[in-house]
């Protein structure tokens, strides 16, 4: 896998990159993916559905 993005197997190296971690079960933090950029992880998102069924807490006053 090398330096290669996620999304589309670029060499993110020759761009201005985007490097997501995960927490595992122990609290430690893990590599979950590089990225081009903030196109290829929405691109990623997107396609795997990942925001599906997911929001932030939002409070109305």
């Amino acid at each position: 896998m090398g330096d290669d993005c996620t999304y589309c197997g670029c060499d993110v190296t020759v761009h201005d990159p985007v490097y997501v971690e995960e927490t595992d079960a122990d609290g430690r933090r893990v590599p979950a993916g590089r990225f081009c950029s903030y196109g290829c992880l929405a691109a990623h998102v997107e396609a795997e559905g990942l925001a599906a069924g997911t929001t932030c807490r939002v409070e109305l006053d």
